[in-house]
């Protein structure tokens, strides 16, 4: 088998949405809060897309059987669940699935019903990723997010009683922190509720200012107030401390989950293994070779009569191997002359507790490392700056680098 092994995950951007969150620059195509999938509003739209989505999945090279897939986007559960069984048949005839894959769906609380839950389940689907964002109405307002507090509640409702059936292997709940405005008590007062809904895993998002953004022409204007950074670094380690007493590990910087539930596919990322990625704006990573699509439907359909060919890289760049190894809670293991000269330009974290060396493996600190992160991640960054300039240095190895087969 060549190195990289081929990819075991693959990645299905659904653009569309009811409408465009103020934080938002990814990929999407706002249809309104009127669209349907299949009759109504927007459903041409959504039909032209899966025509070019399949096209694609039926275009790529054959490889071994998925074990973790992952739709997102966009809002892809505004698709029919009769849609989503098509996209999973798909890649069923294109790749296999392995027993037990993971297969991930990305759900909004004001795009789905509780029979749109149990239709998607019986689809295929096994995990949901639930965007719910905040348990408060004034923030969900001013994140221009269409449900309110009370869809949350209820969806929540839905999928702890799914899981308790059976019906739903795991779940996880997206919640921002660090938003416009907040204080310390209002983000205690969200995780409790966040505990309360029981989700067995939590991803929990620092705000990041986009540029094209609502939020980003706010902040231009002065009108953002957002938390201060010694306020933000409090926010981190609250958390962190109040989940884990609650039972939920922290396996990344930003998520969180209960033994047995940590995002299988999400892993794949953070390894340095590969993935197939399929629809506009996606990104995949096939046998070391990282390929962007286009972020527009016309420059994507363009894109697909003529996609560049496969090529078999070496693998992911030893800097982000460091970058995405170091968020996990595992972190990075470090060999070789230059491996040495980086971990010297860390000894400084070591000693402002930022950063700690356990069995010969560099990991961030919990809280202080990881609500600090940008400033380790940014030596890196520095030092793989350093080492392209030289001369014929050899690269250390990491063991993220060794163990880069999907799993």
């Amino acid at each position: 088998m060549p190195y990289p092994p081929p990819p075991r995950s693959a990645y299905l951007h659904i653009p569309f949405c009811h409408r465009r969150c103020y934080y938002c620059d990814f990929a999407v195509v706002p249809l309104g809060d009127r669209v349907d999938a299949r009759e109504g509003p927007g459903s041409r739209s959504i039909e032209d897309y899966l025509r070019l989505l399949h096209r694609e999945i039926a275009s790529a090279a054959s490889g071994p059987p998925l074990s973790t897939v992952y739709i997102g986007g966009g809002t892809p559960s505004l698709l029919t669940a009769d849609q989503i069984a098509e996209l999973l048949a798909a890649l069923r005839r294109q790749f296999g699935l392995q027993p037990g894959a993971e297969i991930t769906l990305e759900m909004d609380p004001a795009s789905f019903d509780q029979d749109q839950l149990m239709a998607v389940l019986a689809a295929g689907v096994n995990r949901i990723s639930l965007g719910g964002q905040s348990f408060d109405d004034a923030v969900l307002i001013d994140l221009g997010r269409r449900h309110r507090r009370a869809d949350l509640l209820e969806t929540c409702r839905w999928m702890h009683a799914a899981h308790q059936d059976g019906d739903l292997q795991s779940w996880s709940l997206d919640l921002i922190q660090n938003l416009p405005g907040q204080s310390f008590e209002h983000w205690d007062d969200q995780l409790d509720q966040a505990i309360g809904s029981q989700a067995p895993h939590l991803s929990v998002y620092d705000l990041s200012v986009e540029p094209g953004t609502v939020f980003a022409r706010r902040a231009e204007r002065a009108e953002l107030d957002l938390p201060e950074e010694e306020l933000a670094v409090r926010l981190m380690a609250h958390t962190s401390a109040r989940l884990a007493a609650a039972g939920l590990s922290r396996y990344e910087i930003s998520n969180h989950a209960r033994p047995g539930h940590a995002s299988r596919h999400n892993r794949v990322y953070w390894s340095g293994a590969g993935w197939w990625g399929f629809g506009m704006g996606a990104t995949s990573a096939v046998r070391g070779e990282r390929l962007a699509r286009p972020r527009t439907r016309e420059a994507y359909r363009r894109w697909l009569e003529a996609p560049p060919p496969l090529n078999v890289g070496t693998g992911m760049p030893l800097d982000e191997l460091l970058l995405v190894g170091l968020r996990r809670r595992e972190g990075v293991v470090l060999t070789g002359r230059d491996g040495q000269a980086l971990e010297e330009r860390w000894r400084p974290f070591l000693e402002q507790g930022l950063l700690q060396k356990c069995s010969g493996r560099w990991q961030l600190r919990d809280p202080e490392g990881m609500a600090l992160s940008n400033r380790v991640l940014l030596e890196v960054v520095l030092w793989w700056e350093s080492v392209q300039k030289s001369t014929t240095a050899a690269p250390p190895q990491t063991a993220a680098a060794r163990e880069s087969g999907p799993g």
